[in-house]
């Protein structure tokens, strides 16, 4: 028999998984579901000591209590489901009971780390700030959000507005020395894990394949064999939006089935490190600070330069960083070859709170560009890569007279549900409507995640609307990256239709 314990995420309580434990008891499987000390039902029980904080170490006791009360018995597996917040007690009682638990299953939440607060994980990065600054000593409480308010905790896409009325209703203040004091973990025994994305609320398969791609060593764990991925079409509460097929995965999960990411190879380089599918010359560049120049082998005078912007978020110690990815100096090297500067740079876009940062280092760069004698800084273009998209928003905002064109490629060009980017600064399509006449180049990708690909065509409705300048070229067969992944004759014209489009703004 399956033992299920079902753990709450912030402001919630065990009532959020009622049909879900509804229907994996029905099924023949064990439920417990689990109150977190100050929150739902365990939140009016008398307290046993008003002077002591609610932390993260309360929650984890509560789920080992949990554990504890069930007799060892052969063939009772336990698996630690957790949701949201509530995977952080989860990963604390596994590792201190490793013996007891056969799996862990993470409900739309990121693998914890040790030494790392849940309110890394929060996904409002203005209230993730203001949390930090009031320091671990906290004992304060984070209101529960209102019923319009939910959105910037995650995705509410499928849920009912019953449901939505109840998990409004029921909501408890969240103790804030939970979020602020960091899991501790041994690390002693490996738990079988499972995660199961969400794709309404921008997490998928495809996503976590590309960031563990990019060499994060934090995140090579997700390739091991004892870890498996599920994906559901729904927001970040599919306990309430899809209960009965959430209750499927888990009784799945429990089995150890799910899709795996094959680790990476060693004799090989990952994707975005593979060699770009042009050959271009081999001109060489001068480095000034975070900036790298390709210049024209024979130009005479100022000339015309496209600045390219990479994506993200990047790890900081990622080596090479992004200006040296095969990528962005392919494109540099591409236009510096057809009589134009080529620009590569490294911006800050380490986490997805960065995004102010790194918006503020590529406005820097492109006016450490546009001061350079050799460089026409009346004849400038902008071309956005995958998650720098969102910073191209700045850009279309308020386009200088300089500006010649905006370009983007494979681009995320709305931040995705779980992002919790404040404010509507880094929304391409809702400033495109002040973008005017600038053209706009965008190349689109056929085998893009569905996440991203929706925002693709959010601009694209929105530049109809406004009838902004928007050429799309098209590479049907392409993966995000086809150019270091796809080195096929589609992929090369499309990169050759992109720049003949971006130079022919330039030109006089």
């Amino acid at each position: 028999m399956t033992v299920f314990i079902l753990v709450p995420g912030m402001f919630t309580g065990a009532q959020v998984w009622e049909e879900t434990a509804a229907r994996l008891a029905k099924a023949g499987d064990e439920v417990h579901t689990v109150d977190l000390t100050g929150l739902g039902a365990a939140r009016v029980a008398e307290p046993t000591d008003v002077d002591a904080p609610v932390d993260l170490e309360t929650h984890i006791a509560d789920v080992l209590s949990v554990i504890d009360a069930l007799a060892p018995a052969p063939g009772r597996e336990i698996v630690l489901v957790g949701h949201d917040y509530g995977v952080h007690p989860v990963m604390g009682a596994a590792d201190r009971r490793a013996e007891r638990v056969a799996r862990i299953v993470c409900v739309d939440s990121a693998l914890p780390r040790d030494g790392v607060p849940a309110l890394a994980a929060v996904p409002d990065q203005r209230l993730r700030e203001q949390m930090a600054e009031r320091g671990s000593a906290e004992r304060g409480e984070l209101p529960p959000p209102v019923r319009d308010e939910w959105q910037r905790w995650g995705s509410t896409a499928g849920v009912p507005a019953a449901a939505l009325d109840r998990l409004t209703d029921l909501a408890a203040p969240q103790p804030l020395g939970t979020l602020l004091q960091p899991l501790r973990l041994t690390g002693a025994v490996a738990v079988p894990t499972t995660g199961v994305l969400c794709t309404g609320n921008g997490t998928s398969i495809e996503l976590v394949r590309m960031l563990v791609g990019m060499g994060d060593p934090a995140l090579q764990v997700l390739t091991a064999p004892g870890v498996t991925f599920f994906e559901l079409p729904t927001g970040h509460w599919p306990m309430l939006s899809c209960p009965a097929e959430l209750a499927d995965v888990l009784r799945k999960a429990a089995a150890g089935e799910g899709n795996r990411l094959e680790p990476a190879d060693a004799t090989q380089p990952p994707a975005h490190l593979r060699p770009f599918l042009l050959d271009v010359p081999d001109l060489p560049r001068e480095r000034i600070g975070n900036v790298d120049l390709y210049l024209p082998a024979h130009a005479e005078g100022p000339r015309p330069a496209v600045v390219f912007v990479h994506g993200g978020p990047v790890p900081a110690d990622a080596r090479p960083t992004p200006r040296d990815w095969p990528t962005l100096t392919g494109y540099a090297r591409y236009a510096a070859g057809e009589g134009v500067v080529g620009v590569t740079l490294d911006h800050r876009l380490h986490d997805i709170a960065d995004y102010e940062r790194a918006a503020g280092d590529v406005a820097a760069a492109v006016e450490r560009v546009r001061a350079d004698p050799r460089v026409d800084a009346d004849r400038i273009a902008l071309w956005f890569f995958s998650g720098g998209g969102p910073i191209a928003a700045d850009w279309l905002a308020a386009p200088p007279t300089w500006l010649r064109c905006l370009a983007a490629t494979y681009p995320v060009l709305a931040p995705l549900p779980n992002w919790g980017l404040p404010g509507g600064r880094f929304r391409p399509a809702e400033a495109l409507a002040h973008a005017g006449a600038l053209p706009i180049v965008l190349t689109r990708v056929g085998l893009e995640s569905p996440e991203i690909a929706a925002t693709v065509e959010e601009f694209l409705a929105a530049a109809t609307g406004c009838r902004a300048q928007v050429e799309v070229v098209d590479v049907p067969n392409g993966h995000h990256g086809f150019e270091t992944r796809d080195p096929t004759d589609e992929s090369r014209e499309a990169v050759h239709r992109a720049m003949g489009r971006v130079l022919g703004r330039l030109r006089p």
